[in-house]
């Protein structure tokens, strides 16, 4: 997903778990998923994130939750904000909470599926939200198994999914409309998973701590 995240989950982490950066290219350019990346393909967004691990379905309180830390530091502003420093000894808040100019996107990564009711509230946001599912590996092989006996689509829905609202990825958006999820499936017909795209290319994944040696970004 091109996103560089660091722990800071504590006692003083202000509703936060996550905090980094997600590389994506500037809205004015294009992506050649054959090409490597390079610094002027890319630029940061400032990311905030939530991880939550229900045994029911998500529902739309944890999004007016993480929607109203996302406001509160948008307001505060990121260098007032509570550092959590047992879990940061890697710095990671202290250069996150420099140039309060670059935008923030709120996300939320649940362990159990979204109701309908959570989507839509996510979408009525404001902020910028990006919603992604990730069943445990238990979860996705059990699924996997009941598949083999039957259509893969029936339980498409429960091997990880990504949503993004208007704020996000719509025309009037941060990412003005420049960016998608499509589902991708495997040659062999086996259920897929969800892949970013661009400008209707594949968005390779890229982070500057997969790629050292293309040089230091802005």
């Amino acid at each position: 997903m091109s996103m560089s995240l660091k722990r800071v989950g504590g006692k003083e982490d202000g509703g936060v778990d996550l905090v980094g950066w997600w590389w994506l290219p500037h809205n004015a350019a294009s992506v050649s998923s054959s090409s490597p990346a390079s610094t002027a393909d890319r630029r940061r967004l400032r990311v905030i994130g939530q991880c939550k691990a229900e045994k029911k379905k998500m529902g739309p309180n944890y999004v007016r939750e993480l929607e109203g830390v996302s406001y509160n530091l948008l307001a505060r502003g990121f260098t007032t904000f509570p550092v959590p420093s047992k879990d940061n000894e890697n710095g990671a808040w202290a250069e996150f909470g420099q140039d309060s100019s670059i935008p923030l996107v709120a996300l939320l990564i649940s362990q159990s599926l979204f109701t309908k009711s959570t989507i839509l509230r996510a979408h009525s946001s404001s902020i910028p939200f990006f919603l992604l599912h990730l069943p445990s590996l238990e979860d996705t092989l059990v699924n996997g198994k009941e598949a083999e006996d039957g259509d893969p689509r029936d339980v498409a829905g429960n091997l990880g999914s990504v949503y993004c609202n208007a704020a996000l990825s719509g025309t009037q958006g941060l990412l003005k409309g420049h960016m998608e999820v499509r589902w991708e499936r495997h040659f062999s017909g086996e259920s897929g998973r969800p892949a970013l795209w661009w400008k209707d290319e594949r968005l390779q994944s890229w982070t500057p701590d997969l790629h050292p040696l293309v040089g230091q970004m802005g």
